[in-house]
């Protein structure tokens, strides 16, 4: 009886869509998180259940959002349980499911496969099993590395528990998480070179995307002629956003009047990149910059990092399908070019559409938020956003939120996490068969 009905609901996942699917596991893996979570020996302290599942969903999709402090908060078992989900939020838990099933039977179904395609908005063309073995070793090959650098740093700074602390912080930022056992994130750390340099690196190396990387590899070792379009697009986006951003903050911020020009460029630099690549540390208390500075970080975060890769936001593909649909309106072509490159009607429809439905999201949850919250506007706006973007930054206010608040943001995250789009489709989207398609009509605008 208990195999027939296995049976059929793995018959009805394998009909079902990916989106559908995608939003399920995210869900079923928070949930089993949570569970651990709420155990005495996770907790240091006595923690709320909703606290505990905020803490769950912040860490699989990789945000770093808190209401509780999680370096005093939780035992190293809550620690270890926090580093778990975060890292099957980052590579995917498809990917990290597949690689498991991988190792032991050589093959993947096809309900495994289309999850971890869709997860990753993998192109065609693309070996599923070549990939997912590609991400996990390089997954393993970066954050062991950050985690022996930081350990030196920890150990000549006299850090307790250096080492956990190194392999922490090491994956959290490899996974753009933000998750930090600091009370105050890295701003201790500010004037430090090589703390600065190493988290920025995993983070970077993160965000840009496991496509991107593996495409780069193939091209030094000789297997491609040449790097793809969208490799060149990512590298491109991710280098001005550090430029342009690192010298936009550095100018719209007021910094302490006693600090030297390069502690002030190195903090400039790591909150942009932080946005960017929406890690989500800080080494600057985010409450306390100007009303440019939080544009600046806004803007960052909305279209955070790239396709395929750890972080969150619209993408930075996005935003260069979005440049070049403007560009190619002001100049009255019907054609969508970007760098003599014609971009699909496809990924034009993909990249308005969320856009459209992250403004949407944006503007529901801040109206929502704005009516149960005690709060100024600006706060709660970054703080929405951070979440939908999953970020982590925060002005301060994320252990002040009503239970409703909380739950508000708990919703976002999880949205940020499965894609904007997804999420919409995975809530909206039927099994049956689809319709006719509709007379087409011309709309005036």
């Amino acid at each position: 009886m208990l195999k027939l009905f296995f049976s059929r609901l793995w018959k009805l996942m394998e009909e079902s869509h990916p989106e559908k699917l995608l939003l399920f596991g995210y869900l079923f893996y928070t949930t089993i998180g949570w569970i651990f979570l709420l155990l005495p020996a996770a907790q240091k302290v006595p923690i709320p259940s909703l606290d505990n599942f905020f803490t769950a969903i912040s860490a699989i999709s990789t945000t770093g959002l808190t209401t509780v402090d999680t370096g005093t908060s939780y035992t190293f078992f809550g620690q270890l349980v926090i580093l778990i989900l975060i890292q099957m939020g980052g590579i995917g838990y498809a990917t990290f499911a597949s690689f498991v099933v991988l190792s032991t039977t050589k093959q993947l179904s096809k309900l495994r496969t289309k999850v971890s395609v869709h997860s990753f908005s993998l192109p065609s063309g693309f070996v599923i099993h070549e990939f997912i073995n590609h991400v996990i070793l390089y997954t393993l090959i970066c954050e062991t590395i950050g985690a022996i650098s930081l350990s030196f740093f920890f150990y000549s700074h006299n850090v307790k528990d250096a080492i956990w602390e190194a392999i922490f912080h090491s994956i959290s930022a490899f996974c753009t998480a933000g998750f930090s056992l600091f009370s105050t994130s890295f701003e201790i750390y500010r004037d430090d070179f090589w703390v600065n340099l190493i988290l920025s690196v995993l983070s970077i190396l993160g965000a840009m995307g496991f496509i991107v990387w593996i495409d780069l590899y193939k091209r030094i070792i000789g297997q491609k002629s040449q790097t793809t379009f969208t490799t060149r697009i990512i590298v491109s986006v991710t280098f001005w956003f550090l430029l342009i951003g690192t010298f936009l903050f550095f100018q719209s911020t007021t910094f302490q009047e006693n600090l030297p020009l390069y502690e002030k460029i190195m903090i400039a630099f790591f909150q942009t990149m932080t946005a960017s690549t929406t890690v989500g540390f800080n080494t600057m208390n985010i409450g306390t910059l100007s009303y440019a500075a939080i544009t600046l970080l806004l803007f960052l975060m909305a279209f955070g990092a790239s396709p395929s890769g750890t972080g969150g936001g619209l993408k930075s593909t996005t935003f260069s399908a979005l440049l070049g649909l403007v560009k190619s309106t002001l100049r009255g072509k019907n054609e969508v070019t970007f760098w003599n490159h014609a971009i699909p009607q496809r990924r034009l429809l993909l990249a308005t559409s969320s856009l459209a439905y992250y403004m949407f999201v944006m503007a529901t949850s801040i109206y929502i938020l704005t009516l149960v919250e005690d709060k100024p506007f600006l706060p709660l706006f970054f703080e929405a956003s951070s979440a939908l973007s999953t970020i982590g930054l925060s002005m301060g206010i994320t252990s002040q939120l009503t239970d409703v608040g909380k739950i508000m943001i708990i919703l976002l995250m999880l949205m940020g996490r499965v894609g904007i789009l997804t999420f919409g489709v995975a809530i909206s989207i039927s099994n049956k068969a689809k319709i006719k398609p509709h007379e087409e009509n011309d709309l005036v605008f």
